[in-house]
This record gives C-alpha cells, sequence and structure tokens, in this order.
C-alpha cells in the first residue's frame, strides 16, 4: 500500500479490488485482518475531503496535512446550513454545534464502538434534516448526524470501524480514534505533515505537475507551493511543460514485462493524476463520471484501454476503447476469468457508476 500511498475508500468495494488486483493469492480476510483486528490499516478521512485506507504510519500526516485543513470551514458551512434551514435560531448555531459534537463525541465513547442510528438514540439532535441541492437532480435530504460525524472525523477524533455487513458493505460504525488504535495520534504541525503528505505522492506518482499535486490533495496554490518546496522537489521537463520528482529519484524505472490489469473505481492509480491525457488518451469522459470518479477501467502495458463491469449473473465482462494485439485480448480474457473466480458469489458495483459501465453491464 506504501507504493501507491492509499486504497481510496468511498466505495468499499474499491479497496478489496485494488488489493486484489496488486496482490498475488489475495483474500479479503487478509485486509479484514489488518484493518480490524491487527489495525496496521486504517480507514479515515483523508485528502479532498475523501475516505482512505492507509499506513497507520501515514494516518497522522494525513489527519494534519488534509483533513484537518476542512474543519473550520465545515463547522461554519454546518452552522450556516442550521440556521438558513431554521434548525436552529439565528446566532445560535455555533453553540449548538459545539454541545451536540461533545455529546456525540460522550456518547461515542461510552459505546465503545456506535453506528449512527444508535448515536442518534442517544443524542437526538442527531436526527434534525437538512435538505441540499435544491433545484438540482441530485437535491435530498441528510440527517445531521452525517455532518456531525464528518467534522468529528475532520477532527481526527473519530474514525470509521467495522462495517455493519460484509466488505461490500459502505455503512460503519465509528470509534474514538485513540481507543481504536490503541493510542493517540502523533501530533504534527500543519507544515510537517503537509510536506510528508506530498513526499509520499511524489514518490508514489511522479513526475506530477503541479496542477496534479493541488487536485490530488485538495491543497490551495499557497499550500502546494510551500509543501514542494519543503521536500525539495525537483523539476523536471514532461511533454506537457514542467513535473516534480523526489529529490531522490535518480534511479531509472525498470521496465516491466508486458502486464493487464483490472483496476475497479476509484482506483488510486486511475485517480493518481488530474491531468491524465497521457494514460487515458480520450476515454476521460467515457471512463469518468461528471463528478471526476473513475468508473472500473482494463490496463494494458501502463494505458487505459476499456473498462469492465460484473454482471448480475456474476460474469465479469469488459469492452475495448482502443485495439490491443491478440495477446493482449487473450489475458485481458484470463485476468476478467479469474475475478470471476474470486468473487465468486459476491456481486459488486461500483459506487458512481458511469453511463458506459452501466451500459456494460446491461449488453
Amino acid at each position: 500500500m506504501e507504493a501507491v500511498v492509499g486504497l481510496h475508500s468511498s466505495d468499499p468495494t474499491s479497496v478489496y479490488l485494488s488489493a486484489w488486483a496488486r496482490v498475488r493469492s489475495f483474500g479479503a480476510d487478509r485486509l479484514e485482518a489488518a484493518l480490524y483486528e491487527r489495525r496496521t490499516l486504517v480507514r479515515m478521512l483523508g485528502m479532498r475531503r475523501t475516505l482512505f485506507v492507509v499506513p497507520r504510519s501515514f494516518a497522522p500526516a494525513m489527519a494534519e496535512g488534509c483533513a484537518a485543513t476542512y474543519a473550520a470551514a465545515e463547522r461554519r458551512r454546518l452552522v450556516q446550513m442550521l440556521e438558513d434551514q431554521g434548525v436552529i435560531e439565528p446566532d445560535r448555531g455555533a453553540r449548538w454545534i459545539e454541545r451536540v459534537l461533545e455529546e456525540t463525541m460522550a456518547a461515542v465513547e461510552r459505546r465503545g464502538e456506535a453506528t449512527a442510528r444508535e448515536l442518534t438514540s442517544d443524542v437526538p439532535e442527531l436526527g434534525e434534516k437538512l435538505t441540499f441541492g435544491e433545484g438540482k437532480t441530485w437535491a435530498g435530504t441528510m440527517g445531521v448526524s452525517t455532518r456531525v460525524l464528518f467534522l468529528l472525523a475532520t477532527e481526527g477524533r473519530i474514525v470509521r470501524a467495522r462495517p455493519l455487513g460484509a466488505w461490500t458493505s459502505g455503512q460503519y460504525r465509528w470509534a474514538p480514534t485513540e481507543a481504536w488504535l490503541g493510542t493517540a495520534l502523533d501530533r504534527l504541525d500543519r507544515r510537517t505533515a503537509s510536506a510528508e503528505v506530498v513526499r509520499r505522492y511524489l514518490r508514489a506518482f511522479g513526475p506530477v505537475t503541479r496542477t496534479d499535486v493541488r487536485w490530488w490533495t485538495g491543497w490551495t496554490a499557497k499550500a502546494t507551493d510551500q509543501a514542494l518546496e519543503d521536500v525539495r522537489a525537483v523539476e523536471v521537463r514532461v511533454d506537457d511543460g514542467v513535473a516534480y520528482v523526489p529529490p531522490d529519484d535518480g534511479k531509472p524505472t525498470p521496465i516491466r514485462k508486458r502486464w493487464v490489469s483490472l483496476l475497479p473505481g476509484l482506483d488510486p492509480t486511475v485517480m493518481g493524476w488530474k491531468e491524465r491525457g497521457w494514460y487515458l488518451g480520450e476515454h476521460e469522459r467515457t471512463l469518468f463520471d461528471r463528478a471526476g470518479n473513475a468508473g472500473p477501467t482494463v490496463w494494458v502495458d501502463g494505458r487505459v484501454v476499456g473498462g469492465w463491469t460484473q454482471r448480475k449473473d456474476g460474469e465479469v465482462v469488459f469492452a475495448l476503447l482502443d485495439r490491443v494485439d491478440a495477446a493482449s485480448h487473450r489475458a485481458i480474457r484470463e485476468e476478467c476469468h479469474r475475478l470471476e473466480a474470486w468473487l465468486a458469489d459476491v456481486r459488486v458495483r461500483a459506487r458512481f457508476a458511469t453511463p458506459f459501465e452501466r451500459e456494460l453491464a446491461s449488453r
């Protein structure tokens, strides 16, 4: 996992499918043991307000360098929503939030692990409803519990613990961070944490452009430039201009033998760069949704050539957007059969399904 910094976990199946694609003889039980028994991996909020599974060693830097940077703005946003929608009287939102946060945190600590529903029974205010996206196709309502728990997560006070169901479930119990990990996260100052975040990113994905760094981290231009300076990132020339690599990136990358891979939606590799033309070609609109979430992709020798999905009967199928030679075509089919056998009775569908994937599933 160090090689890709972390695995996207907004879609719970992505974590397991990303690991399956990289680890031969992979079993879901091995990942579950690391997450829930040994707890050497942590599922927590990170870059771009996105959920990641990361090595425990990286958790302090991600918590301070990324998640904590959103806390103040998220608190202000929630206060405004509560007051604008009449849940709380004007000018009382900040005090209300502080009280509910502390009561919720106390409830989590009493229970050890708790679902949002259980916490709402302890703190009734969490059951208040907020509307969002008025006038949009994605408009709806959410419980205040969603925003309060998210805010506690940005502050590093709670993390997601075990899911309610199997590894395909996206509903989690919450636990106090210190109790779950057995010790408090190391305290880092913001600048040190940010430097560690960008250092790991450069090692995993460099060369990357400044635009890539800003997009992947969710930082401001100022924070991005400061972190690149702090790690002494080295400028290199790429086809599109200037990019950055770590200062110790002096060894040539070994050329791998030919390979194919089926990567899931939100896989860290396909989501590793903002400027994607060099590995996606003209296929971004086909293989990403309008919010920028990647669907499942088929890779051959370092470029995306198509997409895949699992049908309702369990069959794993693919479709190509670029031509490949006969040997690669056979290898893709073999990889589909391997994934189909591994999934067995489990059914997966990308949480952020693209039109291409939906069409492929229905053919």
